[in-house]
């Protein structure tokens, strides 16, 4: 194609999407709280909360066998009842936790910082009860400090820090001393290094495990924000756009309407009408000129209300007609076919939004194959699939990876390259998507899939 990806009636687009910002964008013009917890957050949040529920799950059956084997491996006596109070209320908060996760719709910093300091304060008891800082065990609590630089804020970090070193500044004078065994094992310091290892060695398999998780969900996170700001700085574009529109079609509403008057004083002009070549000319300009009075109009009444406030109910077969017969009528040089496999009709919701999208892809096939346009309605699952193919020389090279984005345009004028994106806007805003290929033998094809659940009324689509 010589462009594909055209001005495609950028005017004509502006009303049907400047109305109708994204769910979850901010309105254009207001103040943005960046500090304020997004859905985002929330969403990682309860990922990361669930895998320290996986994290104290895998810590309480640690500590199962390993007050198991030191006392009836090892030998060395330990107080079992207290230690077995701490497991289940370690349980117990775990299985809080799970009810907090599945019925809880957010999970904020706070509430991490509350689960974590929690298991500082049932591995410090079971410290207490178990030699205090002389336990091996105690390099357990750089696990707690490296679970909250990864899950919390700065502040939340540097208060968990804290009550770490607090608590094990606190076990050094404080705690239960073991009995050990004369006998078996070595002496008490080769008991120590053995500990130690398995310590090292526990912390460092759930570090790798669980970190790599974390820093997982983050960076899902971040490509989900980085999305969001994409898709706000798109919805901005378009909210200007809109405006724009809208003023230059007040504007134009008082030289339109003069033109209409001056087209009415010729058509009874004995000139024109003694003259059928004059004649003629004169009927094109009236169809021209209506065409602009309907795109004014569509303008206005998108400005001022919401999308859907203006839609009628129809059906399927009726509103892709009614489209038709009216591109037809305002491009009388081109040959448009269509045809309808969807099937059985349904009633739909008619969009001006959409309609003028599809309006715009076909008048950008027109531009590069007039002799040939085709547009062809299927249903595909619960889906209606529309596909517009040319005989165009197909899209640019350069131009076709790029499809959707603003101003990826091969005419080098002010302005253009907007239609196909605005057209994915419109599409995707009606939860669709938009495809674009260049046919294996000559021209292109352009193809929107919208979800039917968005555009039937009531319980239809459920037959």
């Amino acid at each position: 194609m010589l462009e594909r990806t055209s001005d495609l009636h950028d005017d004509e687009m502006a009303e049907g999407t400047a109305v109708t910002p994204h769910a979850g964008s901010a309105p254009t013009g207001l103040p943005i709280d960046l500090t304020a917890p997004t859905p985002t957050d929330a969403a990682t949040n309860r990922k990361n909360m669930a895998l320290l529920i996986q994290l104290r799950w895998t810590a309480v059956i640690g500590q199962i066998v390993t007050i198991g084997f030191v006392q009836f491996w090892m030998g060395i006596a330990l107080p079992l009842l207290p230690m077995a109070a701490v497991i289940c209320g370690l349980v117990a908060l775990n299985l809080v936790c799970l009810l907090w996760v599945r019925y809880r719709a957010d999970i904020n910093n706070r509430e991490l910082l509350i689960a974590l300091t929690l298991d500082v304060a049932a591995l410090t008891t079971l410290l207490y009860l178990s030699g205090g800082a002389t336990n091996p065990f105690t390099s357990l609590y750089l696990l707690q400090v490296t679970l909250g630089a990864v899950l919390l804020d700065a502040a939340s970090t540097w208060s968990l820090v804290a009550l770490i070193c607090m608590s094990y500044a606190w076990l050094t004078s404080y705690y239960e001393p073991l009995a050990l065994p004369q006998e078996g094992y070595g002496d008490a310091f080769s008991r120590y290094i053995a500990g130690t290892f398995i310590g090292l060695v526990l912390e460092a398999v759930l570090l790798v495990v669980f970190v790599t998780r974390i820093n997982r969900n983050l960076r899902d996170r971040d490509a989900r924000l980085a999305a969001l700001r994409q898709d706000a700085a798109e919805q901005d574009h378009i909210v200007r756009m809109g405006l724009l529109a809208s003023g230059a079609a007040h504007e134009l509403g008082t030289p339109l309407s003069s033109l209409s008057v001056i087209l009415n004083d010729w058509r009874r002009m004995p000139a024109f009408t003694s003259d059928p070549e004059l004649s003629q000319d004169l009927g094109e300009m009236e169809t021209s000129l209506q065409r602009c009075k309907t795109i004014v109009t569509g303008i206005l009444l998108s400005a001022g209300e919401a999308r859907g406030e203006g839609s009628s109910p129809t059906t399927v077969a009726a509103f892709l007609t009614a489209l038709v017969d009216e591109w037809r009528t305002t491009r009388p040089s081109a040959t448009l076919y269509f045809r309808n496999a969807f099937g059985a009709d349904l009633p739909i919701v008619s969009d001006i939004a959409l309609k003028q999208a599809i309006f715009n892809v076909l008048d950008n096939a027109a531009e590069v194959s007039r002799d040939w346009i085709e547009l062809m309605a299927e249903r595909r699952d619960e889906r209606l699939v529309l596909s517009v193919t040319d005989r165009g020389p197909g899209f640019a090279r350069e131009v076709l990876p790029n499809i959707g984005k603003p101003y990826q345009s091969t005419k080098g004028r002010p302005g253009s390259g907007l239609g196909l994106f605005l057209v994915v806007n419109v599409v995707r805003k009606l939860g669709g998507v938009v495809t674009a290929r260049n046919r294996p033998d000559i021209g292109a094809a352009v193809r929107l899939e919208l979800p039917l659940s968005t555009l039937v009324i009531g319980d239809e689509l459920d037959g």
